[in-house]
């Protein structure tokens, strides 16, 4: 297995697209699917025409399985990923963010998860992110825990 990180392409939104369709990802993430046009337009017009956002493609063995985002809201870093359903467990996510933190110097950084997110949660916890509370989100049907990175 090789894993790696690149910026995000445009060929690159196709896979995101799908694996931010599946039912049980969204369960998981506690956020809607986008449909199409919404979410090729959320990437291009919020994500890859922003230098200030660092959009990184996970990849492994040259095929895409994810993507990880910081990004800056309120004076704050907040970071966001998202993996396909069939790479879930594998250790990808966990080994890709510690690659992604190990380049983004920026802290402190801060994280939301779905309470229910036993594998997001443990990815977080093996990057060195701590709990520092539970957050209301308008998009979210529950609160979700608020991690932070300080060092």
């Amino acid at each position: 297995m090789h894993l790696q990180l690149r910026g995000v392409k445009s060929e690159d939104l196709e896979h995101l697209f799908q694996f931010q369709c599946e039912p049980e990802a969204n369960d998981m993430a506690d956020f809607p699917a986008r449909d199409r046009n919404a979410f090729f337009e959320h990437w291009y017009q919020n994500i890859l025409s922003n230098p200030a956002i660092a959009a990184q493609a996970i990849i492994v063995d040259d095929v895409v399985i994810g993507s990880i985002v910081l990004w800056q809201s309120e004076n704050q870093w907040l970071l966001g990923y998202w993996v396909g359903r069939e790479y879930w467990g594998k250790g990808y996510a966990t080994n890709a963010l510690r690659l992604f933190l190990s380049a983004h110097s920026t802290r402190p950084i801060f994280a939301e998860v779905a309470q229910h997110n036993v594998g997001s949660i443990a990815v977080l916890n093996k990057n060195g992110f701590t709990p520092i509370g539970v957050v209301e989100e308008a998009d979210c049907d529950k609160p979700l825990l608020a991690f932070v990175l300080k060092n």
